[in-house]
């Protein structure tokens, strides 16, 4: 039977010498959306009324299984869809996740000068049916874009609207009657993309590109909750928002900034995604799933460290910020916010509702590993040393457990006896 992806993103239904000085180390890992699983991608480009949508497909099977539904705020024309390359938010996603960062202690005999003290810490702080009077549905428009035949429908209410699907090869799943009666009470109209088998071998591709699709409307949002009625658990989405304005968050729910800066023992470092995933869910728990967490916020300009190279003015462009090439700041004036949130029906019954912000602050989850100096040098600094090492050792342990929920006395048992002084 022929599977139908309901929005939340996309969602299967059966995420110079200056700037050397501000943090004085280097990147070593990034926890991308890959570490997720049943997780979606989408980035949201927002210019006034204007809201570009791409969404990424990690649609697994049989092409002619899938299927797509997003309810738009407004009628979409041919123009306005466009398919784009998967790189595009790959980039996106490796520029803006979060980053693991090496630093290496120097010999504390040997003299610093003071200017390169002052910024270690660097605080970052088939057939298609026509018009169908009975059951209420209107096709207002049908279009081919590159590898999918994508339909415009509007709806008088939603059993009708269930009963079309069905009758053309959609599975809707029991429990999306009233997501989607809600839907048609706001007037907004359904998105519905299918593949297109002779186009997509025509075209030679073997994986589904993503879709974009742009429009004018008052309304900033993202419509998840078609996603959540038959969903295995709860799903990760990833919301990769771009503004010339500033910080994107959402209004309906809390928006909060994942623990960052913090220092972590060594044994991170091989092991970082499995302590992102376990931070993450740790985080998630203590907010009981009711909060959309701040990932990266930054200037696509530039990066410190950078997991990846800012995007260009030509891949922004495609991205539908089309403010850029009018601005010789270029980079400068798209304003990146990733957003991350976990969900499932209970604990996100609306939609997702955005605002920009004139918030520029550079943000990003940022996590830190200081590797101890190991030389013989005697002086009264390196006895120092030695001895704040140790609490130092037991304050990272701490930090561990805490932000993961791992006991602590496991964690110290890992990376060795420690001893408080």
């Amino acid at each position: 039977m022929k599977r139908t992806l309901v929005l939340v993103a996309v969602v299967l239904a059966a995420l110079s010498g200056q700037r050397i000085l501000a943090f004085c180390g280097f990147y070593v890992a990034k926890a991308d959306t890959k570490l997720f699983n049943q997780a979606s991608q989408v980035a949201l480009v927002r210019d006034g009324d204007r809201t570009v949508l791409t969404m990424a497909n990690d649609f697994q099977g049989d092409p002619k299984e899938f299927a797509l539904v997003v309810p738009v705020p407004t009628f979409i024309e041919r123009r306005q869809i466009e398919v784009v390359d998967k790189v595009l938010l790959d980039h996106l996603d490796a520029y803006t996740a979060p980053r693991l960062v090496e630093y290496f202690d120097e010999d504390p005999c040997r003299p610093i000068a003071a200017e390169m003290m002052s910024g270690v810490v660097g605080g970052v702080t088939g057939g298609l049916q026509k018009r169908s009077r009975d059951l209420g549905v209107t096709v207002e428009a049908q279009y081919t874009v590159g590898e999918y035949d994508i339909l415009i429908l509007s709806a008088q209410e939603s059993g009708g609207l269930q009963t079309w699907l069905r009758q053309n090869g959609y599975k809707i799943p029991p429990g999306a009657s009233s997501i989607l009666g809600s839907y048609i009470k706001q007037g907004m109209r359904f998105f519905v993309a299918k593949v297109n088998l002779k186009e997509q071998a025509k075209l030679g591709f073997t994986f589904l590109r993503p879709l974009q699709v742009s429009y004018e409307s008052p309304k900033f949002m993202l419509p998840i909750r078609l996603g959540t009625v038959n969903a295995r658990g709860p799903q990760d989405l990833f919301i990769f928002a771009l503004s010339r304005k500033g910080r994107v968050e959402t209004t309906n729910y809390r928006t909060v900034k994942l623990p960052t800066n913090v220092d972590l023992p060594l044994l991170v470092k091989p092991g970082f995604k499995e302590f992102y995933k376990a931070m993450f869910a740790e985080q998630v728990r203590r907010e009981d799933m009711r909060a959309v967490f701040l990932e990266y916020a930054w200037d696509m300009a530039w990066c410190d460290p950078c997991a990846a190279d800012p995007l260009t003015t030509e891949e922004l462009k495609k991205l539908g910020a089309r403010w850029i090439g009018d601005d010789p700041r270029g980079g400068q004036n798209a304003f990146v916010s990733r957003l991350h949130v976990r969900y499932d029906a209970a604990h996100f019954p609306e939609d997702l509702v955005f605002q920009e912000t004139a918030d520029r602050q550079n943000f990003q989850g940022r996590y830190v590993l200081r590797h101890p100096w190991t030389g013989t040098a005697q002086c009264n600094a390196a006895d120092g040393y030695r001895r704040e090492l140790t609490r130092r050792q037991e304050r990272e342990a701490q930090n561990l457990a805490s932000l993961t929920g791992w006991n602590v006395d496991d964690v110290r048992a890992k990376i060795g006896r420690v001893k408080v002084e």
